[in-house]
C-alpha cells in the first residue's frame, strides 16, 4: 500500500505539504499533475488538478524522492500547496480514488523509516521527542538522542555480550576442549564491565525521563490556603477557580510551564481535611497520590493558622517547600518549628514575594536537573530493558562461576536480547505499536 497524509499542522496557513510513501508515489504525481516526475530532489513548480475532470485544485511545488534515498527508504513525493482547509481536503479526495492508496496511520512515515533500515528504534522515538518539546531543553535532548550517541554505546555493550557469548558456546559445543585461561578471565572482566556501566547508566536519578515529561510539581495542603491562587499567579492566567468557600477544587488540575527552559507540570489539588463528601474525599485521594508522585510538592498553608502536625507533616519531610501564604496578617513571632523548615512567605492576594517562591522552585530545578553527557535513558521503556538487562548479567555470573555453561549462556542471549529491543536490533513488533501511536499524522 501507498500511504498519504498532511504532515505540516492542520488548519489555515500559508503553505500545507501533503506527503506520500510507496511503490505508487510515482503514479500519484503523473496523475495530478499530467507530467513526468521531476528532477530527484529539486523543487518543481506544477499544476495539481483533478484526476477525472483535469480541472484546477491549486498550483504547487512538487518535490520527488526516489528510494532509498528518502526518508522512509519507499519512493516519496511531498506536495506544497496553499494551506486552506478545502485545498487540503480536495487533493486528499483525490488521492484516495487512487488504487491501493490510503490514510497513513499516527507515526506511520517513521516506522516505514525504521523497518526500511533509515533510522533505529530510538532516532524515530527522538523524532517524535522532537516534535512534541516545548522547551529549549527538551529539544536538546531529543537532538542528542537523535545524533545516535545513545545508540552507538547500547550497540557497543551489546556486541560485547555476543563476544562473550561465542566464547560460553564454544565451551558448549566442545566440553572436552579447556578454555584458555586468558579467556575464562576475559569473559568474567567484560561481562562485569558491561553489568558495572549499565548500573551507572541506570543510576541517573531519571533526569532523562523527567525532562521529556516534565518536572512534576504537585500545590498541595489544606482547604482555602491559597493553592488555587497560586497556581494562577505561576500560570499567569485563570487555570483554576478560585473561591472563599471550602473545598471548592474537587479534582486534580494540571497545567504545563515554561521555567527558565524547564519544563514543568504544576497540578493544583482538592484541599486536605476530613470530608464526608464522597465525591471530596475521592478528590483528597488524588491529591495525596498526587503529591506522594511529584518531584517537589509546595505545601500551602494560611498564617492565621499554621498547624504542622499530621499530614502536612508528612508531606514536609522530603522534597518540599512550605508556603506560608497571607503573610500580610502575620502578627507577631512564628513558631520556631515553621521557620526552620524551608519556606517562603508569601501573600498571594497583594503580590508580595512570589519572586522568592519562583526562586525558590528553580534552585530546585537546577539542582535536579545537574546532568552531564551521558543521560541516555529517556523513557521508562529503555529504562525496564537495561534493568532485566542488569538482572540477566548477575544471574549469568553467577552461573558461569559455578561452570553451569548451558544455563549461563541462556541469561546473556537474555541480557544481549534485552540491549538490542533498546536500538530495535532484534524483534521489536510487539512494541512498535505504542511508540508509534505517540506520533502525529503525517510523521
Amino acid at each position: 500500500m501507498t500511504i498519504y497524509a498532511l504532515s505540516s499542522g492542520p488548519g489555515i496557513s500559508g503553505v500545507a505539504i501533503i506527503r506520500i510513501s510507496g511503490s505508487d508515489a510515482s503514479k500519484a504525481i503523473t496523475l495530478l499533475t499530467g507530467k513526468p516526475l521531476p528532477s530527484p530532489r529539486v523543487a518543481s513548480l506544477r499544476k495539481i488538478n483533478n484526476i477525472n475532470t483535469s480541472e484546477l485544485i491549486d498550483q504547487g511545488i512538487i518535490i520527488w524522492f526516489p528510494g532509498p534515498e528518502s526518508y522512509t527508504g519507499e519512493d516519496m513525493a511531498e506536495i506544497q500547496v496553499h494551506g486552506g482547509k478545502a485545498i487540503v481536503l480536495a487533493l486528499q479526495n483525490e488521492l484516495s480514488k487512487i488504487e491501493n492508496f490510503r490514510l497513513a496511520e499516527p507515526g506511520e512515515f517513521t516506522k516505514k523509516a525504521f523497518q526500511n533500515g533509515k533510522i533505529d528504534l530510538l532516532k524515530a522515538e527522538s523524532v517524535s521527542d522532537l516534535i512534541s518539546a516545548e522547551t529549549e531543553m527538551q529539544r536538546l535532548q531529543a537532538v542528542k538522542i537523535m545524533k545516535g550517541k545513545s545508540a552507538k554505546i547500547f550497540d557497543g555493550l551489546r556486541e560485547k555480550l555476543l563476544k562473550i557469548l561465542s566464547f560460553v558456546e564454544a565451551k558448549i559445543d566442545f566440553p572436552e576442549e579447556d578454555l584458555p585461561h586468558e579467556n575464562v578471565q576475559q569473559i568474567k572482566k567484560d561481562s562485569t564491565e558491561v553489568l558495572d556501566q549499565i548500573k551507572k547508566i541506570l543510576d541517573d536519578q531519571k533526569v532523562g525521563e523527567i525532562i521529556r515529561e516534565g518536572f512534576k510539581i504537585a500545590i498541595v495542603g489544606p482547604t482555602n490556603a491559597g493553592k488555587s491562587s497560586l497556581l494562577n499567579n505561576l500560570s499567569k492566567r485563570d487555570v483554576a477557580i478560585v473561591s472563599e468557600i471550602a473545598g471548592t477544587t474537587r479534582d486534580v488540575i494540571e497545567t504545563r510551564l515554561n521555567i527558565d527552559g524547564y519544563p514543568v507540570i504544576i497540578s493544583d489539588t482538592a484541599g486536605i481535611r476530613n470530608s464526608k463528601d464522597e465525591i471530596e474525599k475521592k478528590g483528597i485521594k488524588l491529591s495525596l497520590d498526587r503529591a506522594e508522585n511529584a518531584d517537589l510538592k509546595l505545601v500551602v498553608v494560611d498564617a492565621k493558622s499554621i498547624d504542622l502536625s499530621g499530614f502536612l507533616n508528612d508531606l514536609l519531610k522530603e522534597n518540599a517547600i512550605l508556603v506560608v501564604n497571607k503573610s500580610d496578617l502575620i502578627e507577631g513571632e512564628l513558631d520556631p518549628e515553621v521557620t526552620k523548615l524551608d519556606h517562603v512567605f508569601v501573600s498571594l492576594k497583594k503580590n508580595l514575594n512570589l519572586d522568592k517562591l519562583i526562586l525558590k522552585i528553580k534552585d530546585r530545578l537546577k539542582t535536579k536537573f545537574i546532568t552531564n553527557e551521558d543521560i541516555l535513558i529517556t523513557r521508562e521503556r529503555h529504562r525496564q530493558h537495561l534493568v532485566h538487562c542488569s538482572d540477566n548479567l548477575t544471574n549469568f555470573l553467577e552461573k558461569n562461576s559455578k561452570k553451569d555453561f548451558d544455563k549461563a549462556a541462556e541469561d546473556l542471549r537474555l541480557a544481549a536480547r534485552h540491549l538490542g529491543m533498546i536500538v530495535g536490533k532484534v524483534d521489536v513488533e510487539e512494541i512498535l505499536g505504542s511508540i508509534f501511536n505517540d506520533f502525529c499524522i503525517g510523521k
